[in-house]
């Protein structure tokens, strides 16, 4: 008797669960029409592939997704992944903020198993949906002895990524999620073999101190300040006056740099001990801890996108609030 490996499949929604009276309609669709149970039945080869245990977490956009669901799928995960006979996860998830909930649980997850993340660009009911074989190379990806230890990965459009290192980059087209720093970890090809072509990068960002946190009752408040040409004081200036903020990252240009009248504000930010990354608008190279930085007190991580530096930071405030201390990375200035 041929042995057939388990995996837990668990869905949050997304174009992945959508649906369309006209299969040649890619932007009207409504999201969340397909559960994963209507997905199984409409496609068979996955359960021809493995034994599958599926688990509804949500169907929602993925702009709905909050830290709340990132700690209730990293418990599921962590749950069903500690299970001998479980040899792999697979999450269906909206493209729009899919990496961020990669990277959230590539910080925070304990298990070596393969962790897969996917989703679509097309709705499930479209001609031509990317839906069917993403969701068929991530059970491949998953049940592959190749992909264990190597972190949470994304799958689609047959290239296999690292959650370090992988972000949307475009609005409609198939292959719209790219490693712009260090390319694919490996594809699944026509033979339908999953191969790599290189290990994931270590993360030197991450500390084990972040698989221990538990969920919070609030979220900390950090939002993200896009700077550009002709920026000036007043957002960061309305946050500091208005609001409870907690951290803030700025998307920098370049190599990470901002105005002069942003930067007075964000002096202002530091006084208050409010702790700030700089960060790239740029989508690919790193922020590095040159003097000026220094001088502000800025904390620099990196290659982290504005949206990882975010999810990173949000876990420092975690672990202050749940240990009573702020540590930052040795390439970081003090954080306070």
């Amino acid at each position: 008797m041929s042995y057939t490996p388990s995996i837990c499949l668990i869905g949050l929604g997304g174009t992945v669960s959508a649906h369309h009276a006209d299969s040649l309609e890619l932007c009207n669709y409504q999201s969340g029409h397909y559960a994963l149970a209507d997905i199984l039945a409409k496609l068979p080869a996955l359960t021809e592939l493995a034994t599958i245990y599926p688990y509804q977490l949500s169907n929602v956009s993925s702009t709905a997704i909050s830290l709340c669901h990132w700690f209730n799928l990293k418990h599921l995960l962590e749950q069903q992944l500690a299970q001998p006979h479980i040899k792999g996860a697979v999450i269906t998830h909206g493209t729009n903020t899919l990496e961020e909930t990669a990277y959230f649980l590539q910080l925070t997850l304990t298990t070596d198993k393969p962790v897969i993340l996917t989703g679509s660009q097309r709705p499930f009911s479209a001609l031509s949906s990317d839906a069917d074989f993403n969701l068929i190379n991530s059970v491949r990806v998953a049940i592959a002895d190749s992909a264990q230890g190597k972190g949470v990965l994304v799958v689609a459009n047959d290239k296999i990524y690292s959650a370090n290192d992988v972000s949307k980059t475009h609005s409609y087209h198939l292959e719209t999620f790219q490693a712009r720093n260090g390319g694919p970890l490996g594809s699944i090809d026509a033979d339908r073999q999953v191969r790599f072509w290189q290990q994931p990068v270590q993360q030197p960002l991450a500390k084990p101190e972040f698989r221990q946190l538990t969920a919070p009752d609030n979220s900390p408040f950090v939002p993200i300040i896009y700077s550009h040409a002709g920026a000036d004081q007043q957002v960061i200036e309305a946050l500091l006056t208005h609001t409870a903020l907690d951290g803030l990252v700025i998307a920098g240009t370049g190599a990470g740099r901002c105005s002069p009248l942003e930067e007075a504000a964000i002096a202002k930010a530091r006084a208050n001990h409010i702790p700030v990354v700089m960060s790239s608008r740029t989508g690919a190279g790193v922020v590095l801890p040159i003097a000026c930085y220094q001088t502000l007190g800025l904390i620099t991580l990196e290659h982290l996108s504005p949206q990882q530096a975010r999810i990173w930071l949000i876990l420092e405030l975690l672990l202050k609030a749940q240990s009573g201390s702020l540590t930052v990375s040795s390439n970081a200035a003090s954080a306070d």
